[in-house]
C-alpha cells in the first residue's frame, strides 16, 4: 500500500482569490473562555475582569463556571456603599450586579443616583459621561423606584456631541486633540443611555446629527478581499492601545445600542454590518481574555439588534471527495449559531483554480429539516479533482425578513475536490547513450511494492515514466513529483520529474551527471515521490536500486559534502557494557570463622568482667531531672555506637557507618561532657564538705 505523504498539507493549494470561510461561534470559544477566565487564587483581579468573564460565559451559554458569587457580591456591596469609590468602580460594580443579582440595600442605589446625576451635569470627559450615564441606566434596570431621569438631556447630548469629529470619530476630552474610533463606540453607547434616561423627548435634529456621524464613521471602514470590514485604530492613549478588534467591537456595540433607543431607522448598509460580523468571526479564537470579551460582546450585539442581523454561510467541510461521493453541505446561522429563518441557498457559479471564467450553475440546494443543513445531491458532472470557488446566494422566503437580516449578496467559498488518482504505465529503463536503445526495462507497480535491481555505467541513461489520470480521465499535474537517488554513503540527489500531458518522464544522463554524483560508483537506492493536496493516494515509493559504474575521480574533482551527524548516534542510548566480575576468593572453613568471632568478642567479655571486679554500682547516678536525662542519653548513645558497630559487621558499608558515627560521636561528646561535668562538680562539693 502506498505511503501517504505526511508533509503534503492543504495549505499547499491555497487559492489566490477573494474567498474565505467564516464560521459562527463554536465549542472552541467556550473552551477558550473557561481557560482564559480562570480566576487566580479563587477570584479575578478586578470587577471589570469579573464582568467580562461573567458576560462572556452568559453569551456562550456556559453553565459550569467558578462559583465566586458570594465573594463577588461582598465586593460589589462594599464598592457601592463606599462614598469614596471611583466612578469607574461604581459602573463595573453595577454591571456585575446586573448579572449576579446580588441582594443590595435599596437605599444604596438611591444614594448613588444623585451623585451620578451631578457627575453628568459637570462631566468634562467622554469617559465620565460613559461611566455615569451607564451607571444610571443600570440602576434604572435594577430598581424602577429610583429617580434616574435626566431633566436636561438635550444639553447632555450637545456636550457629548461637541467632542465628535468630522470623520465620525470622537475625542476623549476637549483638551485631547486626537480622535479615536474606540471613543466613537463608547460615545454612541453614552448617547443611547442619555436618550433612554431623558425625561422628555430629545430634539430630533440632535438624533439626525448622530445618525450622520454614524454614516461618516462607517465610511471610514477598511475592507479585506474576503468581504470582511473593520475599523483600523492606531491611537494609543490613557485607555490603552486599541487595535482593530477592540475598535470594531466598540463601534458595533455603540451602533446597536443607539439603534435600540432611537425611534428612527438608521438605514445602515447591510453589507457593512455583515462585513463587521465576518471580521469578528475571522479573528478565530483570541489568545487573551480581553480580546475574547470584545469579540463575544460585539457578536452578541449583532445577534439581536434593530439595525441588521447578519446571517453567516459556512460549510461543515471544505474538502469533498469524488471517490467517496461526498455531498456538498452548507449551514446558514446567525453569528452565535442560532437557527436562521426560512430561506433557500442557491449555488450560482463555480470558478476553477487560476481562471476567471466560471460555469453558471444556478441550482437550489435541498434542505434537510432534521439536521438543518442545505445540501447538493451530487456535484456537477464536469467537476474533477482540483481547487474551486463556489459562489452561493441566500434567498429569504419572507419579504419582511429582508429588512431584518443581512445576507450580503453572493458568498464565495473555496472548495477542494479530492479523489484517487489512477497511476499506470509505470516503467523504468536503462538506455544506451548513443542510439537510445533500451537495454533493460522493468515494469513498476506504483500502488504496491517494488524491488527492481538495475546496473548502468556512465555511458548509459536511466529513464522513468508513468501516467497520472484523474477520476474523470483528465491529466493531473501534482504539486510534487521527485525522483531521489541515494548513494550507500548517504549522499542524496533529487530530480524533478517533468510532464507532458498525462505522461510523466525523466531521463538521467549519467555522463553529464558524473560530477554531480562526485564520481561515486556503487549502489544507489531509487525513490519516487508524487503528491498533491487533491490526490488521496499520494505516495512515497521505494523502487529498488541501480548499480552505477562511474569513472575514477580526477585529482581536482569536488568531494562529497560531509554528511550531517545523526543526533541519535551522539545523544541516543549507548551500547550495553557487559562486565565480568572477578571470581570470589575461596572462603576459609567455618570453624576458623567462628574461632575468629570468639576472639573478637573476648575483649567485650573482659570488659564486663572488669566492671564486676570494680564493683560498679548506680549510687553515683544523678538524681536531678536534667543531669539524669543527660546521663540516660549518654548511656543510650554508647549503646547506639555499639549497635552501629554490629550493623557495620552485618550489612553496612564503611562510608555509611562513618557518616552515622560522625553524628552519634558529636551527640555522645555533648551528653557525655554534661554528665561528667555534673559528676565532677558533685564530687568537688562532697570533698569540700
Amino acid at each position: 500500500m502506498a505511503k501517504v505523504l505526511g508533509f503534503l498539507v492543504l495549505a499547499l493549494s491555497v487559492l489566490n482569490c477573494e474567498a474565505a470561510i467564516f464560521k459562527p461561534i463554536s465549542d472552541s470559544h467556550r473552551s477558550a473562555a473557561l481557560e482564559l477566565f480562570t480566576p487566580a487564587h479563587g477570584s479575578l483581579s478586578s470587577l471589570e475582569e469579573t464582568y467580562e468573564a461573567l458576560r462572556t460565559f452568559e453569551v456562550l451559554g456556559i453553565k459550569k463556571q467558578p462559583d465566586q458569587r458570594a465573594a463577588t457580591c461582598v465586593t460589589v456591596g462594599d464598592t457601592l456603599s463606599s462614598p469614596t469609590s471611583a466612578l469607574k468602580d461604581l459602573f463595573q460594580a453595577l454591571r456585575v450586579n446586573g448579572l449576579l443579582n446580588c441582594e443590595l440595600n435599596k437605599k444604596t442605589l438611591a444614594d448613588i443616583a444623585p451623585r451620578l446625576k451631578d457627575v453628568v451635569k459637570s462631566a468634562s470627559s467622554l469617559l465620565d459621561y460613559y461611566y455615569s450615564v451607564g451607571s444610571l441606566v443600570l440602576i434604572k434596570g435594577l430598581n424602577s423606584d429610583v429617580d434616574v431621569h435626566l431633566e436636561s438631556a438635550d444639553s447632555v447630548v450637545r456636550s457629548i456631541k461637541a467632542l465628535s469629529q468630522s470623520d465620525g470619530r470622537w475625542r476623549y476630552s476637549s483638551n485631547n486633540p486626537e480622535s479615536s474610533t474606540y471613543a466613537a463606540g463608547i460615545a454612541l453607547e453614552s448617547l443611547a443611555g442619555v436618550i433612554s434616561l431623558a425625561s422628555s423627548e430629545i430634539d430630533q435634529s440632535l438624533i439626525s446629527m448622530v445618525k450622520s456621524d454614524i454614516s461618516k464613521l462607517l465610511d471610514g471602514l477598511e475592507k479585506y478581499d474576503d468581504g470582511a470590514y473593520y475599523f483600523d485604530e492606531k491611537l494609543a492613549d490613557a485607555h490603552g492601545h486599541q487595535g482593530p478588534l477592540s475598535a470594531s467591537s466598540a463601534v458595533v456595540r455603540g451602533i446597536t445600542a443607539f439603534a435600540a433607543v432611537s425611534a428612527e431607522n438608521l438605514n445602515l448598509p447591510g453589507d457593512k454590518i455583515l462585513g463587521l460580523a465576518r471580521f469578528l468571526l475571522g479573528a478565530g479564537v483570541p489568545g487573551n481574555a480581553k480580546d475574547l470579551y470584545y469579540q463575544i460582546e460585539a457578536l452578541a450585539s449583532l445577534e439581536n439588534n434593530r439595525v441588521s442581523i447578519p446571517l453567516i454561510l459556512s460549510l461543515p467541510t471544505s474538502v469533498l471527495s469524488l471517490t467517496r461521493k461526498d455531498q456538498l453541505k452548507v449551514n446558514v446561522n446567525t453569528v452565535l449559531g442560532a437557527t436562521a429563518p426560512s430561506l433557500t441557498v442557491k449555488l450560482k457559479q463555480i470558478f476553477s483554480s487560476g481562471s476567471k471564467d466560471a460555469s453558471v450553475i444556478d441550482q437550489d440546494l435541498k434542505f434537510d429539516h432534521k439536521n438543518g443543513v442545505h445540501y447538493l445531491d451530487a456535484l456537477p458532472k464536469d467537476i474533477d479533482v482540483g481547487n474551486y470557488i463556489f459562489s452561493f446566494e441566500i434567498v429569504l422566503h419572507d419579504s419582511e425578513h429582508k429588512m431584518i437580516y443581512a445576507t450580503g449578496g453572493r458568498t464565495k467559498v473555496p472548495i477542494y475536490v479530492t479523489g484517487v488518482i489512477i497511476v499506470d504505465n509505470a516503467e523504468i529503463s536503462v538506455l544506451d547513450s548513443d542510439l537510445g536503445n533500451i537495454e533493460t526495462r522493468k515494469k513498476l507497480d506504483l500502488a504496491g511494492k517494488n524491488s527492481i535491481s538495475l546496473s548502468a555505467n556512465h555511458l548509459q541513461k536511466l529513464r522513468l515514466s508513468f501516467q497520472l489520470t484523474s477520476p474523470l480521465g483528465n491529466a493531473l499535474k501534482p504539486h510534487q513529483a521527485f525522483l531521489k537517488l541515494s548513494h550507500e554513503s548517504k549522499v542524496e540527489h533529487i530530480f524533478v520529474v517533468g510532464n507532458s500531458g498525462k505522461q510523466f518522464e525523466i531521463i538521467l544522463d549519467f555522463l553529464g551527471l558524473v560530477e554531480k554524483f562526485f564520481y561515486l560508483s556503487g549502489r544507489y537506492d531509487i525513490q519516487l515521490t508524487v503528491g498533491d493536496a487533491v490526490m488521496e493516494n499520494s505516495f512515497l515509493q521505494p523502487l529498488g536500486s541501480v548499480e552505477l559504474d562511474l569513472p575514477e575521480a580526477p585529482e581536482k574533482a569536488a568531494r562529497p559534502p560531509p554528511q550531517a551527524v545523526d543526533p541519535s548516534s551522539r545523544f541516543g542510548p549507548k551500547a550495553e557494557i557487559a562486565h565480568i566480575f572477578r571470581s570470589p576468593e575461596k572462603r576459609p572453613p567455618s570453624n576458623l570463622s567462628y574461632a575468629f568471632l570468639a576472639l573478637v568478642l573476648l575483649p567485650f567479655v573482659g570488659f564486663l568482667v572488669g566492671l564486676l571486679r570494680l564493683r560498679v554500682n548506680l549510687k553515683n547516678f544523678p538524681t536531678a531531672s536534667a543531669p539524669a536525662a543527660f546521663a540516660i542519653l549518654f548511656h543510650l548513645a554508647i549503646v547506639a555506637v555499639l549497635s552501629l558497630y554490629s550493623l557495620f559487621w552485618l550489612k553496612l558499608n564503611l562510608f555509611t557507618t562513618l557518616k552515622a558515627l560522625g553524628f552519634l560521636g558529636i551527640f555522645l561528646l555533648f551528653v557525655g561532657h554534661r554528665t561528667l561535668s555534673h559528676l565532677a562538680s558533685t564530687s568537688a562539693k562532697l570533698k569540700s564538705a
